[in-house]
């Protein structure tokens, strides 16, 4: 950012947000858009949200086309094709008086409104969310497209927020300067210190039940662990995804854990606080994530995180020391990590006494007003 440049946005200052799927949908996407807005609210600008007008999870119910969640105007709209891409061409018409529009994610969406720069001349920040390298399906594809495609398409983006340093390093690659590392936000006050004041043998796990979260993992760790001792339980938390809730009720058959293991499908926040509060470990087998928000939530709970290894939970673990990573693609060495770590919570040995300092650049005000630095450059 130049010395002169404004580092304050006017109020009123009007934000589009445009996003494939938002509330009611629950995930990671959607929660921080939906945070990001009302931080903006507080700060006296004008967001609003574009999404797409139904749900991936439940196709054939469309919901209304506009609406007012939390304050946030919410605009819905139809497309065509595949999930994975979906086509929605009438976006162009629903960017109003916008000052500025925001782009969540690296699909549609971005590819569209940058093309179409021409048509609307509206200043295009986007936020990287992972990009599409959730999984390593169709790896030479998405590495053609990220270099053609995705790189044409930056070009008309005034900023790029990097919601990782694994991201920011791989979008520096294509758009340079203009690639701004801005750690996702967290509702730290969701749920503060929610977990069990004692330490318990259950394990809880929280997101949405997709391919790259490995629930099989999660379930074959179980197996070992209850092979030494049948104590062990765990709450596998979560909305169906490329699991489906009988995908998973028949893993956890085969693998002869009904009694060890609950499942608990799309569970509301007190819901999901009041499980929390049953555990005293969390745990993550994901091979991907764009930033690690679950993780930051699990924290400011008091839950010991015991997580795979991957580019967004190992870059958090290198700050936070009370994070503990471990590979869940060998289910014993897995649980050897988890009776460790559960061994040093019943000794007294658990959260360092300043966590809520180290989170606290989580929190939304702070990643709000990074943005804010962000749109005013």
């Amino acid at each position: 950012m130049s010395q002169d440049a404004p580092r304050t946005l006017k109020p009123g200052t009007r934000i589009v947000h445009v996003v494939r799927q938002f509330l009611p949908n629950r995930g990671g996407l959607e929660d921080v858009v939906a945070q990001l807005c009302r931080a903006q609210l507080a700060a006296g600008l004008r967001p609003s949200v574009v999404t797409l007008d139904r749900l991936f999870r439940d196709l054939k119910r469309t919901l209304p086309a506009r609406e007012q969640i939390d304050g946030i105007p919410v605009t819905r709209i139809p497309f065509r094709g595949s999930t994975r891409y979906p086509l929605a061409p009438s976006v162009f018409a629903h960017l109003g008086e916008a000052d500025i529009v925001h782009v969540h994610a690296i699909d549609f969406f971005f590819d569209a409104l940058a093309w179409g720069w021409p048509l609307h001349r509206k200043p295009l920040v986007a936020t990287t969310h992972g990009g599409f390298f959730h999984t390593g399906d169709h790896a030479r594809l998405k590495r053609f497209w990220f270099n053609v495609v995705t790189r044409l398409s930056a070009l008309a983006y005034r900023g790029i927020a990097a919601c990782s340093a694994s991201d920011a390093e791989r979008f520096r690659s294509i758009a340079g300067s203009r690639v701004m590392l801005i750690e996702n936000g967290v509702d730290l006050s969701k749920f503060a210190g929610a977990a069990s004041l004692e330490p318990r043998k259950r394990l809880i796990s929280l997101g949405r039940f997709s391919k790259n979260k490995r629930p099989d993992r999660l379930i074959a760790t179980m197996g070992e662990l209850c092979r030494r001792n049948p104590d062990w339980r765990l709450d596998l938390v979560g909305v169906p995804s490329d699991w489906t809730e009988q995908d998973l009720r028949g893993a956890i058959r085969t693998a002869g854990l009904d009694d060890a293991i609950n499942l608990h499908l799309g569970p509301a926040d007190a819901a999901v606080r009041a499980l929390i509060g049953e555990n005293s470990l969390f745990v993550s087998a994901s091979e991907f994530e764009g930033f690690g928000l679950v993780l930051i939530e699990a924290l400011s709970a008091g839950l010991q995180p015991v997580v795979q290894p991957n580019a967004a939970f190992a870059s958090l673990a290198a700050k936070l020391p009370a994070v503990r990573l471990a590979d869940f693609a060998d289910p014993a060495g897995a649980a050897d990590s988890i009776e460790a770590t559960f061994a040093a919570l019943a000794t007294g040995q658990g959260a360092p006494a300043d966590l809520a300092r180290q989170i606290e650049p989580y929190s939304w005000e702070r990643v709000a007003r990074n943005y804010a630095a962000l749109y005013a450059r």
